[in-house]
């Protein structure tokens, strides 16, 4: 039976709800009324229900699937503006000792180079992350309890907050590993973590199982049940992703709302973020193995139905995808992106040769952070490594309020501009640096309270001076 309070993973993520879910979308999906009814509710922009959002994604009416991208343009406005934040990966290890069918991290994969990067190693590749001018770092490891505990990610995030190289320091370490007890989650949270990230990869219980043949996440319930043991333990910021191509793209839909509205009926606050990957080739893995692929335009509907169903959720396209798509993607739903991407262990400081490469996937957009920035700029976004809010104490239940409120303009606004300041003083290239601050002078224009305009125009002058770190 379908229940998102419960805390079983096939009553909160129900296999024949969401047949029911797809059954009643295909049915109704050029039902105008019906259509309308649910476009409607969505302009609340309060969000939709699973079943109403599967509907928007089968609809196929051309006037009205303009609707829906232009009602998901306004909501991405409303809620984050045009800021963009963003972060990188840092792959510490990849050892593993699961059999996933798409990663090359697979144990059975003996020609990919294993690597575990030592405390030092880290520290070097933390200082080159800092010299890139990033403050938010999202940690990857491969599941191995013997070469990657708890311990071992635990003194990681500590040697990542204790580097301090030159201006730089990362403010902001969030977490992807491998599902694990409410105990170690407990300790990550003592640690400071930012968000829990974790991806279902795919909610059809019988296709995980044959993704994942072997080792420990092999086992759907105990993967699929992860962010509850999370929030137990008072991580109250956790991060869902499918790894859209493995599944049929409907399924998928259906069940990462179903998680999301699962943790809003639990725990009284859904997700912090959702990630939309689609796999890429890679070392042993062919995409083309899985038939289940979508198009862009597939894609970009998606993008946009997520951002109307879910209005408060902040949602991620890393470099996996091309400028281009990624382009198309800001404007219909993406908040946070990463830049300057490496997915290979040790792939900062160093740059390896192929022989040694040990990328999780290929890359689509290599371009440097600070060609990144400018490109945002150019198209008319605010450019954001702001991490106040985790600092702050307002995460969770607390940021979700503010953040459905559309209140959160008052704090990301100027600590987008602020951080951006730090950023073009900082690491900036000329161009890039020009056309930064006169951004930020059109900016600082907009912010609508005067006293909060002040106090950002103070302290920019501050931060040309060589002071850091001002948040509200």
């Amino acid at each position: 039976m379908y229940n998102p309070k419960s805390h079983k993973a096939e009553e909160f993520i129900c296999h024949q709800e969401i047949l029911d879910t797809l059954e009643y979308a295909q049915k109704n999906k050029n039902n105008i009324e019906i259509v309308d009814k649910i476009l409607e509710k969505a302009r609340l922009k309060k969000g939709l229900t699973h079943r109403e959002a599967a509907v928007l994604l089968d609809c196929d009416i051309p006037e009205k699937v303009e609707e829906i991208y232009a009602l998901a343009r306004e909501i991405k406005q409303d809620y984050y503006g045009n800021r963009i934040v963003l972060f990188a990966p840092l792959y510490l290890s990849n050892y593993c000792v699961n059999g996933c069918v798409y990663c090359p991290y697979h144990l059975k994969n003996k020609h990919i180079p294993r690597k575990k990067l030592t405390q030092e190693e880290i520290r070097q590749e933390v200082e080159a992350l800092q010299d890139m001018g990033h403050k938010r770092l999202a940690i990857e490891s491969g599941e191995d309890p013997v070469n990657n505990p708890i311990e071992y990610i635990l003194d990681s995030i500590k040697t990542i907050y204790d580097v301090k190289h030159k201006n730089g320091s990362i403010r902001r370490v969030n977490v992807n590993i491998a599902a694990t007890t409410v105990e170690n989650y407990k300790k990550l949270h003592d640690a400071g973590i930012g968000t829990y990230i974790l991806f279902q990869e795919t909610y059809h219980k019988e296709s995980y199982e044959k993704l994942h043949p072997t080792g420990p996440k092999h086992n759907y319930a105990y993967h699929t049940e992860a962010m509850d043991r999370a929030m137990e333990a008072g991580i109250d910021d956790v991060s869902l992703g499918v790894l859209f191509g493995l599944e049929l793209y409907r399924y998928e839909f259906a069940g990462l709302l179903m998680h999301a509205e699962h943790l809003e009926a639990a725990f009284g606050v859904g997700p912090h973020a959702i990630s939309v990957p689609r796999i890429k080739h890679a070392d042993d893995i062919d995409p083309d193995a899985f038939d289940n692929g979508i198009d862009d335009d597939t894609f970009a509907k998606i993008v946009a139905c997520i951002r109307i169903a879910a209005p408060y959720v902040g949602m991620i396209i890393s470099t996996r995808e091309s400028k281009e798509c990624r382009e198309k993607l800001l404007n219909l739903g993406v908040s946070q992106i990463s830049g300057g991407s490496k997915t290979s262990v040790g792939g900062y400081f160093k740059p390896m040769p192929d022989s040694e490469d040990s990328s999780q996937f290929d890359v689509s957009d290599r371009r440097p952070l600070d060609e990144v920035i400018k490109w945002l700029m150019e198209l008319g976004y605010l450019p954001s490594f702001c991490t106040s809010c985790y600092r702050q104490g307002r995460t969770g239940d607390r940021f979700m309020e503010i953040c459905k409120s559309q209140q959160i303009h008052n704090f990301c606004q100027p600590n987008a501009i602020m951080t951006l300041k730090e950023y073009l003083e900082d690491y900036a290239s000329d161009e890039t640096k020009k056309l930064g601050n006169e951004l930020i002078s059109k900016e600082v224009e907009l912010i609508e309270n005067e006293k909060i305009k002040q106090v950002v125009k103070e302290n920019l002058k501050k931060i040309e001076q060589g002071e850091r770190d001002f948040k509200f």
